[in-house]
């Protein structure tokens, strides 16, 4: 996940038991596997195989659909198989508004955001400041085997979701959840862990789990267990699930029993067009379409905890076709129109919630 400092344990597994054929994985410790998110900028190291992600929709925009697209693209991408599921009568239809990978020209993206930035730092104070680190995967050389920059004016190519490796759902009309958790648990079969090698993975996508569209949104209790019964068919598989839901529109008490229950919990919030308390705090406010606050990253395999290096995120849209993510960073303290490019800026790696949190 997104700039994640781990300890290191004595205990920590020997992974060189442990192969992998696709190189849409990645090795983590303790022998933990990781797939990309989708995007670039939260990928230090990735979902962890047999978690359980959880991003909670802000009402006024829908800067989740961002997040999982990529996700989605990614996998297919990579040639894994894929399950959706939405409240749409034509769940298929959603394949089509998938993002492409950028094309080899585009691969300067970094370089140019980069050259951007310093052009907002005075030459004289630009000493003071480290190189900006952009991009927060940890990846060298084989990036794009692992994680790719996805334009989003593209569309995906049909030919990567015209085979079997993607199954559809509609939960639009279905009185319950027992046909999507039969759904989700024979895909998750086919991705059984056993130890030595993992030749494939997995990846669920649930978009606006809870909507009102659902006959079963009152239904709290179900879809409690619902959420509890696909964690633990996660935990024995080699997949990641990736489930989309409005805190809003649930009560208090279902909406944090969800949120306990994610391995990993992201929210986005979208940002006031016009804000002027906002735009004297933050830096490039203008040039931002929302935020991403990440409230928990998964461990599995071991207790030792998380130190977080930034919590909040700016989303912004460089060129309005590629999704960039940047540590959120304080304005100057006098207004001035400057730019500070610490690795935390306004954030802090507490779990106390600051008041640039949501």
């Amino acid at each position: 996940m997104a700039a994640t400092r781990a300890r290191v344990s004595s205990f920590s597994r020997n992974v060189s038991t442990v192969t992998s054929q696709n190189h849409g994985l990645k090795h983590g410790p303790n022998g933990t596997m990781f797939i990309s998110s989708g995007i670039p900028d939260l990928d230090s190291g990735g979902f962890s195989l047999g978690s359980l992600v959880m991003v909670m929709e802000d009402p006024e925009a829908p800067h989740h659909m961002l997040l999982l697209r990529n996700f989605m693209s990614q996998g297919l991408v990579q040639k894994q198989p894929l399950l959706y599921a939405s409240a749409s009568r034509d769940p298929k239809s959603f394949l089509g508004t998938l993002p492409s990978p950028a094309s080899p020209k585009g691969d300067n993206k970094s370089s140019d955001l980069s050259h951007e930035k310093d052009l907002r730092i005075a030459w004289q104070y630009k000493k003071y400041f480290g190189e900006p680190q952009l991009n927060l995967n940890t990846n060298n050389g084989g990036q794009h085997d692992y994680c790719n920059d996805f334009d989003l004016r593209k569309p995906l190519d049909r030919h990567f979701f015209s085979g079997n490796n993607v199954d559809c759902v509609s939960i639009k009309d279905s009185p319950n959840l027992t046909a999507l958790q039969d759904c989700c648990a024979g895909f998750l079969a086919k991705f059984s862990r056993n130890e030595g090698s993992i030749s494939s993975a997995g990846r669920i996508a649930i978009q606006s789990f809870c909507s009102p569209q659902c006959k079963y949104s009152n239904e709290e209790w179900h879809m409690l267990s619902f959420i509890r019964s696909l964690k633990g068919m996660a935990r024995s598989s080699n997949a990641v699930i990736v489930v989309t839901f409005p805190p809003s529109l649930l009560p208090p008490s279902c909406s944090k029993r969800l949120q306990h229950m994610a391995d990993t919990l992201l929210s986005v919030k979208a940002i006031p067009d016009e804000d002027k308390e906002l735009a004297k705090l933050l830096t490039g406010y203008q040039d931002m379409i929302g935020l991403l606050n990440v409230h928990k990253v998964a461990r599995l395999n071991t207790q030792v905890p998380v130190i977080l290096e930034a919590t909040t995120f700016s989303i912004k849209l460089q060129k309005r076709r590629f999704l960039v993510l940047e540590c959120l960073n304080q304005a100057p303290v006098d207004g001035s129109s400057g730019s500070s490019y610490g690795t935390s800026g306004g954030c802090s790696g507490s779990t106390k919630a600051g008041p640039l949190d949501f």
